[in-house]
């Protein structure tokens, strides 16, 4: 079964097989007698009724509120399915008719397992990052911009399950950053969990540049009835921490939409609960997050 990275993927490839069965079916095949004579032709009953033209849909211009172009409906699945993640089948592969092989989708794919980070402090003895303990874990709460924790990878709410070996589980937030103060400035490694509270979701923009949900202070409020954010799953009393794989923690609402307007037809967001988003950040201050927090592009 293939995974779909939005639910319009999901209906326009469903809509495309669909196409490619009733051409399939409408072709006509050569009967030959059992005891010699003339072949004749025969055209199997189409599977469905067709519409005027001699198409599945011949007049589908646009469906769930986005334009639908020829391409999207022309394109074979497997010639357009995203990378497989570590660890998933083939059969587990992701057929995007629509989002396509989106970039976006990419930088904001939450992977699964453990990954090893290697850092170093810079001249000042610092690591540009901050940490906050939730339900006796160790999650990153801050990663300065162009900091030694930005360049290794770190991102808002991975989980560090070690530091130099050390298992920290249960640490508070001054004991790990006495740790990490007092850690050897050329070399600290870190076992990291990517990001286990947060989850992407996928969307497409409607025929107006839509994606129908509203938002205050980085936080869903609200979503569009019928909207791609409502049949994809968004929910609300939820926080926005990437826009298409970048960190939009602590920026201005207005911020964060120029980031969405400017994102292109297909829009992935990654979301928190906002009451773990809100114990994360306690204490630091939005001002301190907005100036600090690395808000730069992922590399693929």
């Amino acid at each position: 079964m293939s995974i779909y990275p939005s639910l319009e993927d999901m209906k326009v490839d469903q809509m495309s097989q669909a196409q490619r069965r009733y051409e399939h079916a409408a072709q006509p095949t050569v009967q030959w007698p059992a005891h010699g004579g003339t072949p004749t032709q025969s055209i199997p009953y189409p599977p469905q009724e067709a519409a005027p033209g001699g198409a599945l849909y011949p007049s589908l211009t646009e469906y769930m509120g986005m334009q639908i172009t020829p391409d999207m409906m022309a394109v074979v699945p497997q010639q357009n399915q995203v990378a497989v993640p570590s660890g998933q089948s083939q059969s587990q592969m992701m057929v995007a008719p629509v989002t396509g092989a989106n970039k976006g989708l990419m930088r904001a794919e939450i992977k699964q397992g453990l990954r090893e980070v290697q850092l170093c402090k810079d001249a000042n003895g610092k690591m540009g990052l901050r940490v906050r303990h939730v339900n006796n874990g160790l999650f990153v709460a801050l990663v300065d911009k162009n900091s030694p924790a930005a360049l290794a990878g770190l991102r808002f709410g991975d989980q560090i399950l070690q530091i130099n070996g050390q298992t920290v589980a249960g640490w508070n937030n001054d004991k790990a950053h006495k740790f990490l103060k007092n850690a050897d400035p050329q070399r600290i490694t870190m076992a990291v969990r990517d990001r286990p509270f947060e989850r992407t979701i996928t969307m497409q923009k409607d025929s107006q540049g839509f994606i129908g949900f509203l938002f205050k202070k980085g936080r869903i409020t609200n979503l569009v009835k019928d909207s791609s954010a409502a049949r994809n799953g968004v929910l609300t009393d939820h926080n926005l921490i990437e826009v298409n794989g970048q960190n939009v923690v602590g920026l201005k609402d207005d911020d964060i939409g120029d980031i969405i307007s400017a994102g292109g037809r297909t829009i992935t967001i990654t979301v928190m609960p906002s009451f773990v988003y809100d114990h994360i950040v306690k204490c630091m201050g939005n001002s301190l997050v907005k100036k600090n927090m690395d808000h730069s592009i992922p590399d693929l």
